[in-house]
């Protein structure tokens, strides 16, 4: 079934913590060509690191004012708090936005949110263009569903026998199972024999005939992943789940905190502190902004366990609190005064 002309398209990317889709957005954005997007973003923290980084951009087609951050907590279990009225916020915008991307959280399942474009109140105005999972390629090609997943992730992708039960696997097959187009990211860190394993494994989740796009630093033509015109609402319950038949799911595998941290001299050694968290305690990612000793600029942080990638975004503003803090996530059962101890120094 093709999607109405009458109502607006929206994309759904998903995908684990740290895959890279919010670099993705930041360059369906960047080359828009003119179409008026707006955008939801589900941050997961206290911090709206992702909504900061994407406000930054500073482009035409997306204006600040068309970035709705839900920061109550995962999409998939807020949708009737959170995201129908930030649907209603951004419909609301004159002129009318073009197509509505929504960023999930890395923990959240977009099965159960997609099946809230069916609800009476929002299957008239929106429709689901399509639905986009964002995979780490180079920890695919080592086995694991995320960066810094440990030797049991390894041992599960490399025995068929046992029963996917892990709850970070069950996050992301059901992200994969749901999706109709996958990026692979982070291609240019694999070579030819990486990139066939990462494709392996995903062969082994994907049911239907879903195409697999290799990327490099998010660079892709929007129009491979806007304007698919699939309703995917009107399909959903074909895309099977491990929730299927549940009720209300719970994240109680996973732990997220701000920490604060004095402002820094040396952005070098910070994230030598911020690789040592990641390699000695549970930690999948760690991202936020943080205040440089005699610099004007906002220094931008993202780490995918030992990987750290840091930048100074932008100048300091008048209306910016001049904090340097840190969302740290992990599985459940977090050292938080260990990793404090490592990240404060």
């Amino acid at each position: 079934m093709t999607a109405s002309v009458s109502r607006v398209p929206c994309t759904v990317v998903t995908g684990f913590l740290g895959a890279g889709k919010t670099t993705l957005i930041r360059n369906i954005l960047e080359n828009a060509k003119g179409k008026r997007l707006a955008l939801i973003v589900n941050e997961f923290g206290d911090v709206g690191v992702d909504g900061e980084i994407l406000k930054g951009c500073g482009v035409d087609s997306c204006p600040e004012e068309n970035i709705v951050e839900l920061a109550n907590g995962c999409i998939c279990c807020t949708v009737a708090d959170d995201f129908v009225p930030a649907l209603d916020q951004i419909l609301a915008r004159t002129p009318k936005v073009d197509h509505i991307l929504i960023e999930t959280s890395g923990l959240a399942l977009p099965k159960p949110l997609v099946q809230a474009f069916q609800w009476p109140t929002v299957k008239n105005r929106v429709t689901v263009d399509g639905v986009v999972a964002v995979v780490d390629g180079p920890a695919l090609a080592e086995g694991r569903v995320a960066s810094d997943m440990d030797a049991l992730a390894a041992q599960r992708a490399a025995d068929g026998t046992l029963d996917h039960d892990d709850p970070v696997e069950e996050v992301f097959e059901d992200q994969v199972a749901c999706a109709d187009l996958i990026i692979l990211s982070k291609n240019d860190l694999l070579d030819e024999a990486g990139a066939a394993r990462a494709n392996a494994v995903l062969s082994e989740h994907v049911a239907r005939a879903v195409k697999v796009v290799p990327t490099a630093q998010g660079k892709v033509d929007p129009s491979v992943l806007l304007g698919l015109g699939l309703a995917v609402e009107d399909d959903i319950e074909n895309r099977k789940s491990h929730h299927d038949g549940m009720g209300d799911h719970e994240h109680d595998d996973f732990d997220t905190f701000v920490i604060e941290i004095p402002s820094v001299a040396n952005p070098e050694d910070l994230a030598r502190r911020v690789a040592e968290a990641a390699d000695k305690e549970n930690v999948l990612r760690v991202k936020g902004f943080v205040e440089v000793d005699a610099k004007p600029m906002r220094l931008l942080l993202q780490a995918v366990g030992p990987r750290v990638n840091h930048y100074y975004d932008r100048a300091w503003t008048a209306e910016d609190e001049r904090r340097s803090r840190l969302v740290v996530i992990g599985l459940k059962g977090l050292d938080r005064p260990a990793i404090e101890k490592i990240l404060v120094g």
